[in-house]
């Protein structure tokens, strides 16, 4: 959530930051000019105040000198009604301001490339000569997959409907493997594991951003308050909501969980394959860090999701997204690309976000500064990585000549064989 008080001191520059976006700032003007309402009101609440409190004390004196002071009384009632009411406007008005402001996306910052969509993002590095490289006339993964019996497609789709698939032997085994080898990197790296629960109240997806805006994409339990979540995102950032936090040092988080995505508006996008679910498997880096350990966390937290594509020796590139292709909370994000030989091009399998302070502030998370006082904490997240997507480069990039798959060197002691086969 924006700093209401910035946006009411700095609107212009606010509004041309969020124009970078794409963003209709029409919303800003009505939250300038609701809280110009609010000052009314307070300055109408503040003279009540003052008045109440010249004749409580005129009511002493009365009382000292014996006079009738019942007329006084009267007029301190009437002031104590009126100062009700405004009290219960000022209530309606700030929940109005703060709906409004749920619907504002984050300002990019400063370094992020301006642009319209993802055709202006920049690409950063390309990483095209590990391991394998960037091998090409392959079959691909749904095929192979199901030629060596470790997806099933078909059940899945019988069980869940479209967008469902169901990992079975081997496939099953490399999925934990992945799970396995990556966590155990990351609590190396100083990370601390978490096993969130994936079902979360409305509040907390208020919390990182997800809602009120993007409702649509999520999965909802019937008769609850609650929704299944989207990522691991939402439930480790929260852990913390509405607490203060000490940060003289950053706190690391790690996760793995089941996230799950209505995929609203995908229409018949990546029907085929491990690409795109309603349900997948995906290892999140969460950081909570100050203000001025923002930029070397963001770094290290990038170059952890990195070096999880350096140990399986997947080659990929980094590209750095564009204003008009941030995610709503997101003042900046790098994404990792895998090489998918069958499509002949990169897929994401990553987005290292720096939040700024804008999901501290939606989730209420505080830690106190150098001079004691209580601001919001800074977040960073990254997927380290999506697993589904890493299982179809590996099917692909891995495959051999007599339809076997070489398992990479780093997931052996994981899987206790060096090779897929049927």
């Amino acid at each position: 959530m924006l700093d209401l008080k910035n946006i009411i001191s700095d609107t212009e520059n606010v509004k041309n930051e969020l124009k970078k976006r794409n963003f209709d700032t029409k919303k800003i003007d009505e939250i300038v000019n609701i809280s110009k309402n609010r000052s009314k009101l307070m300055s109408e609440l503040q003279n009540f105040e003052a008045e109440r409190n010249s004749l409580s004390k005129l009511i002493g004196q009365y009382k000292a000198q014996g006079k009738n002071f019942e007329e006084v009384i009267k007029k301190v009632e009437k002031i104590k009604k009126s100062i009700y009411e405004i009290k219960e406007k000022e209530k309606d008005v700030n929940n109005e301001i703060r709906n409004l402001l749920l619907y504002v996306p984050n300002l990019p910052s400063f370094d992020v490339p301006v642009g319209k969509d993802e055709n202006d993002n920049v690409l950063i590095k390309e990483h095209g000569d590990i391991g394998r490289s960037k091998v090409t006339n392959v079959k691909p993964h749904h095929q192979i997959a199901v030629e060596l019996d470790i997806v099933d497609f078909e059940r899945a789709v019988k069980l869940s409907g479209s967008r469902f698939w169901s990992y079975k032997k081997q496939g099953a085994k490399l999925v934990r493997a992945l799970e396995n080898f990556m966590l155990d990197t990351h609590i190396q790296n100083g990370y601390i594991e978490w096993r969130p629960p994936v079902i979360v109240k409305s509040n907390i997806l208020e919390g990182t951003g997800q809602l009120p805006k993007f409702k649509e994409d999520l999965f909802k339990i019937e008769g609850m308050d609650s929704y299944l979540i989207p990522t691991a995102e939402v439930p480790i950032t929260n852990l913390h909501n509405g607490e203060i936090i000490d940060l003289k040092n950053p706190i690391a988080y790690t996760a793995f969980t089941l996230c799950f995505r209505a995929e609203a508006g995908s229409g018949g996008k990546d029907m085929k394959g491990l690409i795109r679910a309603h349900q997948f498997n995906k290892v999140e880096l969460v950081k909570f860090v100050s203000e001025k350990d923002l930029n070397s966390e963001f770094s290290k937290t990038l170059n952890d999701a990195k070096n999880i594509l350096e140990k399986l020796k997947i080659p990929y590139q980094e590209l750095m997204l564009c204003t008009g292709d941030l995610g709503f909370s997101a003042e900046k994000t790098v994404d990792l690309e895998i090489w998918m030989p069958s499509e002949n091009r990169y897929r994401e399998t990553s987005s290292v976000s720096s939040f700024g302070d804008f999901q501290g502030r939606r989730s209420s998370i505080r830690y106190k500064d150098e001079n004691g006082k209580n601001r919001p904490v800074y977040t960073i997240n990254g997927s380290a990585l999506a697993i589904d997507r890493v299982v179809a480069s590996i099917l692909e990039i891995y495959q051999n000549p007599d339809g076997t798959i070489t398992v990479p060197e780093v997931l052996i002691p994981y899987m206790q064989t060096d090779i897929i086969k049927k």
